[in-house]
């Protein structure tokens, strides 16, 4: 893991690089208490793991690039398009992410939307023409179009083709 990499995760499980934001689906803000039971099956019909800490970790590295503009094509490092900054995310922090949506679409383990956690990568819009991070509270962090910069954009805004999660 890059030292990058490394620094977002840090910044993501300490909570510090994101306060504010909406815990997973809750619309909880960070403070606040929890309760509840859980149950497994040895059977296998237990939900799908949490995403990975290298998952959170790209979310993190993502993050970063907010406020920077959108370029179809973009790869970085002053301007992105959706894919691009998907790809250069995941990359650097050792998942092997290939170039365009509609390739992503088609790796990583395949996720029910009632399991969507932050890290998951969520391929949007009816074509699968546009991929972004689901980044929890209903946000999807996203290189969005021309004219609107690296963001957050609520989910509600988009339909969704698919969700996709690395380890």
């Amino acid at each position: 893991m890059t030292r990058a990499a490394s620094a977002a995760l840090t910044l993501l499980l300490t909570g510090t690089g994101w306060a504010g934001i909406a815990h997973a689906d809750t619309g909880s803000a960070a403070s606040g208490s929890a309760s509840g039971s859980a149950s497994g099956s040895a059977s296998g019909s237990a939900q799908l793991p949490v995403a990975s800490p290298r998952a959170m970790a790209a979310l993190g590295l993502a993050s970063t690039q907010i406020g920077k503009p959108y370029l179809w094509g973009g790869t970085g490092p002053d301007a992105w398009d959706c894919s691009g900054l998907v790809q250069w995310a995941y990359r650097s922090v050792g998942i092997d992410m290939p170039r365009t949506t509609w390739q992503q679409s088609d790796v990583g383990l395949w996720v029910p939307l009632g399991a969507l956690q932050p890290g998951d990568v969520i391929i949007l819009n009816e074509d699968a023409s546009h991929v972004g991070i689901y980044a929890g509270g209903g946000q999807v962090l996203n290189a969005h179009s021309p004219g609107v910069p690296v963001g957050l954009s609520p989910l509600s805004e988009f339909e969704i083709f698919d969700v996709r999660r690395f380890y």
